[in-house]
Order: C-alpha cells, then structure tokens, then sequence
C-alpha cells in the first residue's frame, strides 16, 4: 500500500496515531505517553498500529507530529540556563510586565517568576529610537566582556532584545555576532527575528521562552527524527504549528515556541473539516484528553487565531496571570480538566476537580499503574459509561474495584454520599466547569454557544460532550469518526504555512498604496522562499494580507484582512475595519483617525486533499448487548444498550440510552437523546 500519511500528537497522557491513504482512515492507535523519552511512545506506537494493520513503514509519504513539549517544558521550568541582554533600564521588563493586576482585590496575588532571574538579566548600553534613529551606539566591548563571562559561566542560551529592533534590528545583529565570536557555544536568539513587533513586554518574554527551550526542543526532533529513519520511514518529519500550518523540523527547531499548542490545532482543523462538509461551518470544536480540555470557536469554515497567548497561568481563567507568548496561535479555551484530572474534597469541605493530573505515570486508579488518587477516568468507569475490558480495544484493563476504593474513601465518604452519587458529582462538575468556560469564550468573541453545534473528540470528550452542550444550550453534539484520536488526523489537513510580521505604525490616511504593498511584497517574497526550501513549487503559494488596525488612542487592535488594491486605497481598508469592529463590539468607534499597528501575511502552501473518512470494515447488527448506566434523570443505573461503532452505517439510529464504543473512545448518548450516523459517519446526537 502507497502514499500513507500518518499523524502523531504527544499529548500529557495518551500519544496519539493515524494512518491514511488516498481513500480514508487506514488504521488509528493511542499508546502511553513515555514522558522522559517522548520519542520512544511515537516509534513503540507506530510499530503497534503498523503491524495490526499489516502496513509497510517504506510506503509513508508523509509525518505530522504535534507535541506538548514546549508547553511542559515552560510550566515545568526544564529548559537551559538562560541569559538576557535588555536596552540599559530595561532588564526588569520580565519583572515589571504591565503593571496589571489580574485580580484586582487579590492581597495575595501571585505572578510566574520569569524564566530569567535578575542576576542573569543585563542592561547594554545602546539605544535606538522608535523612529529607528540611533540614540546611543551599541557598547560591543561590554557584549564581549559578557558573553565571555556567561560561557564561563556555564549559561547556555541568551535572549537578546533591544528597544525597538522590530524598526532597526542592527544593534541586535551586531550583538548576535560578537557573541558568536568570543562564546561560540552560547545559544542565541534576536526578539527581531522571534517576534519583530511592538510591545517590549510581550516580545522579551516570547524571545526568552524560545530560546529557553530551543536546546529541548531540537535534542527531541533529532531524536525523533533518528527513530522515525530506524523504523524505516523516509520523509523528514513535518511538525505541527500553533496556528494551523506545518513547518519542516529545521524550522521548528529554529523557533519552538511556534509549536506551543500544536497538539490542539490539529483536533481544531479536523472539526473544521467535518463541519465545513456537513454545511456547518460555524461550530465549537471541544477536545477533552487525558490533562486538559480544550474549546475553540470555528468561524466562517477556519478555527479563530489569536496572536496573545499564555502559558502556566496561576489562575486558569484569568488573563494576565501567566507568561505571555506572542506567536500566532489558534483561538482557543484551555481547561485543567481531563480523564486523568484528580479530584478531592477541598478544605471548605466542596469537591472539586483538577487541575493536577495523574497523566499518563501513574494514571488513573483504574489503570493499576499505581494511582492512588480518584480521577474523572475512575468516576466515568464506575457510572458505566467505560468498559472495563475493552478500554484501547482490550488492550488496558481497568480496575473497577480499585476505583471503587478510590472514589469511596477520597470523596463519598468525606461527603457523606454513596459512592455513585460521588462520581456523579465528578462527572457533572467536569461538565459544568467546560461549559461555563466555554460559554464565557464564545460570548467574548461574540458568539451564541446556544447556536452552535459542538464537535467533540479526545479520548474523554465523547464520553462528556452531551452533558457539556446541554449544559451550554448546544443543539447538537457531534462525534466524527476516530474521535479519540482526531487531533492526529487534523494534522494530515494542514499545509505547509509561515507567519510573517512587521512593526510599522501609522496612520491610514498617510500611508500611500506603494509604500502598503512593497511591505507586503517583502514578507511574501519570504514566504515563497522558505516554501520553496521546503519543496513547494512557489506557483502554488498563497499569501493572505492582514493588518492590525485601532482607532488612535485606543490600546489595543483588531485584524483585518487586506483586500485593497491601488485603485481601492485606503477606502476599502477603512471600511473593512469599520465593519470589524462594529461586528465585535456592536458599536462605531470614535471619531478620531484610524491607525495601523502591524501589518501580517501568511503564506501557505496547496492544503493537502485528503480523506477523513473510516473504511467500512465489520458487518452485522449494532447491538452489543446491555450493562448498567448511572443517568440521574432516568433514576440512577439503568440497562443501557451497548454499540459497536464499527458496525454502524449511514442513517442508523440509536435511541438512548446508549453507549457508543470504539477503540480510542465512547460515545454516551443520554436517556431522551437519539444519535443518528450521518453521511461522514459522525455521530450526531441530538435531544
């Protein structure tokens, strides 16, 4: 069999793995993750789903991968000894950050600490002005001093941001190549290369993260990259992007904070795709894995994307309370919420859930793996919505009793509950706390989550989307095929894609079309070289303008895609950004000059056609018999007809209530609620 593509996400608990061909899903798979050689899951895994599916690691034609690495890395604060080298008085810019305080009556506000400690962070004298006029020339003496005393040192990486390098980065360059010359080993990265755009804050402290991980990051992918040549898989590995793109592994390496959130990008694109072919092209993609429950809104037939991102937040909802990443990245609600979340009786005697998790080492109780902590898995089993002899297709078995145990002295006792009720209460709590999360996302970005369909997947987001969506007012919830693992398969849907950004603030009304467009012109002449270097023929490329307009004297900006021409300039602009804005916040802005801050183009290669279709493999009738369900509505544990989801075809229907079982997740359809196969084979689910 030729031209496979496989997909791998490595997510906190479970790695994930696809295979298609040019006709559909081939095989799927999802092993444990291996946290201390997170290469060594992908290459075990893939041997697994290669030989139940009798497929040969010669006929991959292509490997996309997304990882959680960069992510855990930052939050667990395991990247290299790292250095900063700031504007003189501007060190303390990772310190100072915006002077907000997220939590307004907080006393005991609490801060990440910056990944670079003061004693490492130093003032150079240079300066160079917004205008791009240099103020004070850069002191390379003092940058030679330095890197020689850091190398002895034995730092290994330094972030170099200088005030307004985004307008002229020579001083940075400079520095770059001094360092280079008296401390060769140093690993070094320009915030005018990382993240050339405005805001001082928020460009040192994505710089600082990149290379923070940077030797992390590239140590795994070449591992990953020899494992994958071993199994015998020719083509180099394609790495998923935060924002929806692919980039080769020599790129990804050069800048990893761009696969911060690869892993849910992908589960965002394959909903898309789903959505887009069943004529819903707005709709709430929500993932829900083993660590973390994910919600993103897809708009228009294209998840949102953002260009402001957290990582670690101290408070889970707040902004403001984590490190600020500024890369662009797919729109979406993180929750400390998965299967594997633990849950407790807290001190004011209330339960609640997560958002620590056992992951993957331990695991759950269920999993015998030597978890001694209740988790949302453990509840999930005890009501019956997950059999204990068929979890990854038989190939775990769960431990009922140990659960049990679990759940009873940790939660139902201390609450002076039966042991049911308690895991009810888990169960629900996880429910209410995605749903009020998710309702506060879509609102924000002027959405009704009442009128969306929500498209769930991951390994626990089937077993939790319809008590999610009716807790959000959702009119449906939809499991496409091989939901468990469709983060994977949302990889194979992205093309190659890169990012580019320029600072250049400035009314728009003095700026002339000439000037607009040979802006433009520069960064997709970029674009079409590094897809070139990747091997797409430039003919192929498309490259989408966007400019990040404000009224003047506004904060903060929104972005517009550019379809001005010569002959429609600025006219055209303006409008499509008055039209922006009045969508987002229901109002015109002031009367005052409208402004550009940022100006973007994305460059893409051809999206790849392929097809998320399952192959219709088992024949005979759907019904796999009856077990015990807990559903409080329907007066606790009821018989609850059991589905072989392999057996199903387009058109069947199912009455609940029922559970819908597959190899990577089940399905629960609720007593009242019917779930209809459509055409695509999704499972719909309706009430």
């Amino acid at each position: 069999m030729t031209g496979l593509r496989v997909g791998v996400d490595i997510g906190g608990t479970f790695t994930d793995l696809s295979v298609l061909d040019a006709a559909g899903v081939v095989a799927v798979g999802k092993v444990l993750t291996t946290h201390r050689e997170p290469a060594r899951a992908v290459a075990e895994g893939l041997v697994e789903v290669f030989s139940r599916a009798g497929l040969d690691f010669g006929d991959v034609e292509q490997l996309v991968h997304g990882t959680t690495l960069v992510t855990n890395a930052l939050i667990e604060r395991k990247g290299a000894r790292t250095a900063l080298l700031a504007t003189a008085g501007f060190r303390d810019v990772l310190e100072m950050r915006r002077e907000h305080r997220y939590e307004l009556y907080d006393l005991r506000l609490e801060l990440p600490e910056p990944l670079v400690p003061r004693y490492l962070r130093f003032d150079v004298p240079e300066r160079i002005l917004a205008d791009g006029t240099v103020h004070t020339r850069l002191d390379e003496d003092y940058v030679a001093r330095l890197g020689r005393e850091l190398d002895a040192r034995g730092i290994d990486a330094v972030a170099v941001c200088f005030l307004h390098s985004f307008t002229d980065p020579g001083h940075e360059r400079r520095a770059a190549e001094v360092l280079a010359r008296v401390a060769p080993r140093l690993r070094v990265a320009l915030s005018s290369d990382v993240v050339p755009e405005i805001r001082e804050f928020e460009r040192t402290s994505t710089t600082v993260a990149n290379v923070y991980v940077q030797d992390l990051a590239q140590r795994y992918l070449a591992d990953l990259a020899r494992r994958l040549h071993d199994l015998g898989v020719r083509p180099a590995p394609h790495i998923m992007l935060s924002h929806g793109g692919i980039a080769t592994v020599e790129t990804a390496g050069k800048y990893p904070i761009r696969i911060l959130e690869s892993g849910p990008a992908g589960g965002a694109l394959a909903a898309t795709a789903f959505g887009t072919g069943a004529g819903e092209p707005d709709l709430l993609a929500f993932d829900m894995g083993g660590t973390t429950a994910k919600l993103c809104l897809v708009a228009d037939g294209a998840p949102l994307v953002t260009h402001e991102f957290e990582v670690g937040r101290e408070y889970r909802l707040l902004p403001g309370s984590g490190l600020p990443v500024k890369v662009p990245v797919t729109d979406m609600i993180e929750i400390g919420v998965g299967g594997g979340s633990i849950a407790r009786v807290n001190s004011l005697g209330l339960l609640t859930v997560g958002p620590d998790s056992a992951g993957s080492e331990p695991g759950p109780v269920c999993y015998g793996r030597g978890g001694t902590e209740p988790t949302v898995t453990d509840a999930d089993l005890l009501l019956g919505y997950l059999d204990p002899a068929y979890f990854l297709g038989g190939g775990m078995a769960l431990d009922v009793e140990a659960a049990r145990e679990a759940v009873r002295s940790k939660i139902a006792e201390p609450l002076g509950v039966g042991v049911e009720e308690a895991a009810w209460g888990i169960h629900t709590s996880v429910n209410e706390d995605m749903a009020n999360a998710a309702r506060v996302h879509a609102v924000e970005r002027g959405k009704d989550p009442a009128k969306l369909p929500m498209y769930t997947f991951g390994g626990a987001g089937p077993v939790h989307g319809a008590g999610v969506a009716r807790a959000l007012g959702a009119p449906t919830v939809v499991a496409p095929p091989a939901a468990g693992v469709l983060s994977a398969l949302g990889f194979l849907t992205a093309p190659l894609a890169f990012d580019f950004v320029r600072s250049a603030r400035a009314a728009v009304l003095d700026l002339s079309w000439a000037d607009v467009d040979a802006l433009f012109a520069e960064m997709e002449a970029e674009g079409a070289a590094l897809l070139r270097e990747s091997g797409v023929d430039g003919a192929g490329a498309t490259h989408a303008r966007v400019a990040e307009m404000r009224y003047a004297g506004q904060g903060y900006e929104i972005r517009v895609p550019v379809r001005a021409t010569a002959g429609t300039w600025p006219d055209a602009l303006i409008a499509d950004f008055t039209d922006g804005y009045r969508s987002l916040y229901r109002r015109s802005g002031p009367p005052v000059a409208v402004e550009v801050l940022n100006w973007r183009v994305v460059s893409s290669a051809p999206a790849p056609e392929v097809s998320l279709r399952l192959k219709e493999s088992a024949s005979g009738s759907w019904r796999g018999g009856t077990r015990p369900a807990y559903f409080p509505d329907a007066g606790g544990f009821v018989d609850t007809t059991v589905v072989d989801r392999y057996r199903l075809r387009p058109g069947d229907q199912v009455d609940g209530p029922a559970i819908v079982q597959e190899r990577e997740s089940t399905v629960v359809v609720p007593p009242a609620a019917r779930c209809v196969v459509r055409a695509d084979a999704s499972l719909e689910v309706s009430w």
